[in-house]
């Protein structure tokens, strides 16, 4: 899709497809295990971690709290995420025998299912009016699961997917990348958290103590680029109470180790191993290229994970075209 002379990965967030483009409602692809390989040559998984490695360079040395430009299209997009959490607020849990899975998320979720694409078409202008299926399909999945009622990795993924179709449509553009992180990424997780905390969801496919976090992954990796070549925050103070409290306004990776603490009693290194081991390494840029690494063995590569991704004209299942 890219001409010869542009540069990847940068091109994955400035792809508009022609008018005359067919869109259509994403599928499942991968069903069984030797599907996966299928997968990993797809332009979609080329163009979904070039998206993700495109806002990790955007992001890099960067606080939350920093200047930057906030389009249209971003406020569409936080107002949408506030929506959602209104709803919340709108549908409180119900009393049950059982402590997890609170069925009231089958309610606030019935709203999403049913409105997604009147949202969607809020963020996306008139004239492409046609993708509003497609993509909203994505916003749909990025939630939990309304028969499981968990939430994990896949759901964060299709979160990410949907926020890269937005960018293949132009609705999102190039300078929009740290809004993109900062502004419309940490509110939906925000709004993660809190579906996380009122329904006590499941973590969808956990591996417990030896997964890095219950629920999600990308904003370790956005996060720990944030503090690339930090003058005084090293990897080893993330575990340090003091310096997680006083800067996690700032940055999204102590964002998510306070909430870890705030959600799991015990010694942090019990019950987050994985991040306590991730403590000992001596720099942030390791750290974030090995949560890189970690994130493609652990997630887009696992059949668990990918076999609920769905594939459309955004985000073929087509092997990526050689240019």
């Amino acid at each position: 899709m890219a001409e010869s002379g542009r540069q990847p990965p940068s091109d994955s967030l400035e792809e508009t497809p022609p008018t005359t483009h067919n869109f259509m409602i994403p599928k499942k692809e991968i069903n069984t295990v030797p599907d996966m390989g299928k997968w990993k040559r797809s332009q979609a998984y080329a163009d979904y971690i070039g998206f993700i490695l495109t806002l990790n360079e955007g992001v890099k040395g960067k606080k939350l709290t920093c200047e930057y430009k906030v389009s249209e299209a971003i406020n569409k997009l936080v107002a949408l995420l506030n929506i959602l959490d209104r709803w919340i607020d709108e549908t409180p849990p119900m009393d049950q025998p059982s402590r997890f899975g609170n069925k009231a998320f089958r309610t606030w979720y019935a709203k999403l299912d049913q409105e997604a694409e009147n949202l969607v078409a809020t963020v996306v202008p008139s004239h492409l009016a046609a993708a509003v299926p497609e993509v909203a399909l994505y916003l749909k999945e990025s939630v939990g699961n309304p028969t499981r009622i968990d939430y994990g990795t896949g759901h964060e993924a299709a979160f990410a997917a949907f926020l890269c179709c937005l960018c293949k449509i132009g609705v999102l553009r190039v300078d929009d990348q740290m809004a993109i992180v900062f502004k419309v990424f940490n509110r939906y997780l925000e709004v993660m958290r809190k579906l996380q905390k009122t329904y006590r969801m499941e973590p969808a496919g956990s591996q417990g103590v030896w997964g890095l976090d219950d629920f999600q992954f990308l904003p370790f990796i956005w996060g720990s680029s944030q503090l690339i070549e930090h003058p005084c925050l090293e990897p080893r103070h993330f575990v340090d109470e003091k310096a997680v409290n006083e800067n996690h306004k700032d940055y999204m990776f102590l964002e998510c180790i306070l909430f870890i603490t705030e959600m799991k009693t015990g010694p942090f290194a019990e019950h987050s191993n994985q991040l306590w081991n991730i403590s000992a390494v001596p720099s942030w840029s390791k750290v974030n290229q090995g949560l890189i690494r970690m994130y493609k063995a652990e997630c887009l590569e696992k059949f668990p994970v990918i076999q609920h991704f769905k594939f459309g004209s955004l985000l073929p299942i087509q092997p990526v075209m050689s240019s």
